[in-house]
């Protein structure tokens, strides 16, 4: 109990003196988004039916599946810092368990969990005594299934079948929980949740103040059993990169571009943590694209290529900070194109997997082929670029890959710009495509040549822009991946951090915006004007499949504009703290080579 008290009280020391500046603010802004969540899980207590048992599960999965996306979850405390003391694997287990407790989310988590208080209460007094316990034992459940879970993938990441293994899994259940109203309508329930829910783990602690004790006891043997497995896994943690042995074939390249290609191509088949993404890019398009056919809805099978390539370019898209220091190998090679040379590594990795979902996914169905390969050829200039730019322009600095350590989903330090950088990309990646899928809709096969003009152009001006930024600041970008400092000796920032500028409730409205903007705008408005179209209707939650039929394409159109609103909104805000955070970066830089003129001045 010492020792876990003790981890505790440095978790507290650890938050508290980060509560400040930027890093505190974006706390405050995730706090009150996870209040409001929390708010309208309580509020499905009062509701009839199974609703609570699914918002639970949904908290669930994304204590599961959020570390996954986040560089492995909150690591203030890592087990690497208490291996040398030799503590026992269980001891140090169980300080980190209750070590875990103390944060943001698992305050957010309890708060959510009071809604066994509501439920509790509605069965009566026992209930509501019963309810306490049961939301201690859930959170530990759910904070347990999160640690194993990021163990075991970070385990299956030592080795190539392991992280692609883990990709497909990782890929199709993010695909699952994207489509989760094709599950709702398959079961032919009406929309009502499908019973087995109530069976999770992250049903028990309803089932127990529903009278159900029982599921108090499997908590408690749950947590028991997960506990000593996190413990072995740590144990297996500590023995974690150990430097291959295996020959390598020399590079045979006889130029320094053809160098930086091989270069290339040996990381996307060396790196585990790339492996890992390839993989998961694969299974979240092709799963997400095929799951509406549960419902006899076809229309999305095409789709599954430029989705690949959309996921493909956000998972890469802080390829030189995710590769930190290497890239010093590049600037002292003369002559090298580093920038062209990754292009060509990028498009030799995605594009043969792309085409070949794009023609056989379209084939299967007899789809709209004008349609999809016009977006896939443009999706693939616009990523092959889009990823060049953004990776430089936006640099968040990486983890070395020799120096990850236990832990391979940690590939930075500022994995909340990382996940910014990435959720960018989806929607920059998208608009590469507009303009070849426009022309394809009015003139046809015409769009395919506009796809591969507009990709072209997107590879060789995107990737132009980086080249030029790379060699006016490649020095300073390796110091910055180096050193995590700008060379002046500031702490660096990656340009999709929130400005220091912005007030709390503007974080929140660019957080709310940027985060939740993508459902109006892809669900309820692209896709249910598709569905409409196709005469497709009364979709589960796709609002404009159950008006009636004046309203169902303004009810489309009118989610398109909030959902670009919300964006042009967010984007707004942030663009225009940023832009008032540069000058006044310039203006105390003024000041300050003033004071040291007038300084200079008064000495001589």
């Amino acid at each position: 109990m010492a020792v876990a008290m003790t981890m505790a009280r440095m978790k507290i020391a650890i938050l508290r003196h980060s509560m400040s500046g930027q890093q505190g603010g974006m706390m405050a802004s995730a706090g009150v988004l996870g209040v409001l969540l929390a708010g309208g899980t309580i509020f499905l207590a009062f509701l009839d039916g199974d609703w609570l048992t699914a918002g639970y599960a949904v908290w669930m999965l994304g204590w599961i599946i959020g570390p996954v996306f986040s560089g492995g979850g909150d690591e203030t405390l890592r087990p690497e810092f208490f291996s040398p003391l030799g503590m026992r694997p269980q001891r140090m287990a169980a300080g980190l368990l209750v070590a875990a407790f103390v944060g943001l989310a698992p305050a957010i988590s309890l708060l959510a969990l009071a809604g066994l208080v509501v439920a509790g209460a509605r069965e009566g007094v026992a209930g509501a005594l019963v309810a306490v316990p049961a939301m201690v034992l859930q959170l530990a459940v759910f904070v347990l299934l999160s640690k194993v879970t990021v163990a075991l993938l970070g385990l299956a990441l030592g080795s190539r079948a392991g992280a692609i293994g883990a990709g497909l899994i990782n890929g199709v259940i993010l695909a699952f929980l994207g489509q989760i109203w094709v599950f709702m309508a398959a079961f032919g329930q009406g929309g009502q949740i499908p019973a087995f829910v109530r069976y999770l783990p992250s049903g028990w602690g309803l089932l127990a103040v529903q009278g159900d004790y029982v599921a108090l006891a499997a908590m408690a043997v749950l947590i028991v059993l997960l506990l000593a497995a996190w413990a072995a896994l740590l144990a297996r943690r500590a023995g974690t990169n150990r430097p291959s042995t295996r020959g390598r074939r020399p590079m045979r390249a006889t130029t320094a571009n053809g160098a930086v290609v091989a270069k290339e191509l040996r990381t996307w088949t060396r790196d585990l943590v790339r492996s890992h993404q390839l993989a998961f890019a694969l299974s979240y398009g092709v799963f997400f694209a095929v799951t509406p056919l549960l419902v006899g809805i076809p229309g999305m099978v095409p789709l599954a290529g430029p989705i690949f390539i959309m996921m493909a370019a956000a998972m890469t898209s802080n390829a030189y900070g995710a590769d930190g220091t290497a890239h010093w190998l590049t600037l002292m090679t003369p002559g090298a194109s580093d920038v062209r040379g990754r292009q060509l590594a990028w498009l030799v990795a995605v594009s043969p997997i792309a085409l070949g979902l794009a023609v056989v996914c379209t084939a299967a169905v007899n789809g709209p082929w004008a349609l999809v390969m016009s977006a896939t050829f443009a999706l693939l200039g616009g990523g092959v670029g889009l990823v060049a730019l953004i990776s430089v322009v936006g640099l968040v600095p990486g983890i070395d890959p020799r120096n990850r350590g236990g832990n391979p989903l940690r590939t930075s330090d500022d994995d909340g710009s990382a996940t910014g950088m990435a959720y960018l990309m989806l929607f920059l990646v998208a608009l590469t495509a507009a303009p070849a899928v426009a022309v394809a809709v009015w003139f046809g096969w015409w769009g395919v040549p506009a796809g591969l003009v507009t990709g072209a152009l997107c590879w060789w001006g995107f990737g132009l822009l980086a080249e030029r930024r790379l060699a006016a600041d490649g020095p300073d970008l390796l110091h910055v991946m180096r050193t995590g400092r700008r060379p002046g000796g500031e702490k660096s920032s990656s340009s999709f951090t929130m400005p220091d500028s912005l007030s709390k409730t503007q974080r929140m409205i660019v957080m709310v915006c940027l985060s939740l903007g993508a459902i109006p705008l892809i669900p309820q408005g692209i896709l249910g004007a598709v569905f409409v179209a196709n005469g497709q209707l009364g979709h589960s939650w796709f609002l404009a499949t159950h008006v009636q039929p004046a309203l169902r394409y303004p009810v489309a159109i009118a989610f398109m504009l909030l959902g670009a609103g919300m964006y042009a909104l967010g984007g707004w805000l942030w663009l225009r703290a940023r832009k008032a955070d540069e000058q006044a970066g310039k203006k105390a830089a003024e000041k300050t080579e003033a004071d040291g003129l007038r300084a200079g001045a008064a000495a001589g």
